[in-house]
């Protein structure tokens, strides 16, 4: 049995039974390297070179720090075709209260039009509530935002960003 990097009790059955046929819906699983994660997430940015001993190190980590929602789907071939992040932020503001941010949202290119990256975001935004964040935040390119629009999500206020590689600015 796979190691989730958090309790899949947070992942929604009316969520899952959205999906098509064959495809699951999970948290990140330890053994998720050698399932094509990192292909996944090298449509959306740079990932750089990571070892499978990368990612279980950093798999751990996120682990023990807690806080971190990663969530795929997986086709019946036991391969990542989907993946969305949510990591929660403490907050001293609203009663200690918590901001979830989400991230790092990308589908396949060969699963497009399967509602994938609807069902990513709304399993967020799920887990998001369950954990009790008082708001979940969300940055995206300008062409991105009709899609997050129909996610639910509302323009609000503007990202400033400072990059300590200046050579990956423009690469997310």
């Amino acid at each position: 049995m796979s190691e989730y990097l958090f309790n899949e009790s947070l992942i929604s059955d009316d969520i899952q039974k959205e999906l098509p046929d064959g495809y699951k819906l999970r948290p990140l699983a330890k053994d998720d390297f050698n399932k094509g994660v990192i292909k996944c997430l090298e449509q959306l940015s740079v990932t750089g070179e990571i070892t499978e001993e990368n990612f279980i190190e950093r798999f751990e980590k996120m682990k023990i720090v807690g806080g971190y929602y990663i969530i795929v789907i997986e086709n019946d071939e036991k391969k990542v075709v989907a993946v969305g992040t949510l990591f929660v932020e403490m907050k001293f503001i609203r009663g200690c209260g918590k901001a979830g941010h989400i991230e790092d949202i990308v589908v396949h290119d060969s699963q497009r039009g399967k509602n994938f990256g609807k069902r990513i975001i709304e399993q967020l935004k799920d887990i998001g509530k369950k954990v009790e964040c008082y708001k979940i935040i969300l940055d995206c390119n300008e062409k991105n935002v009709p899609f997050y629009r129909k996610c639910g999500l509302e323009t609000k206020d503007l990202q400033m960003t400072y990059y300590y590689d200046k050579e990956t600015k423009n690469q997310n």
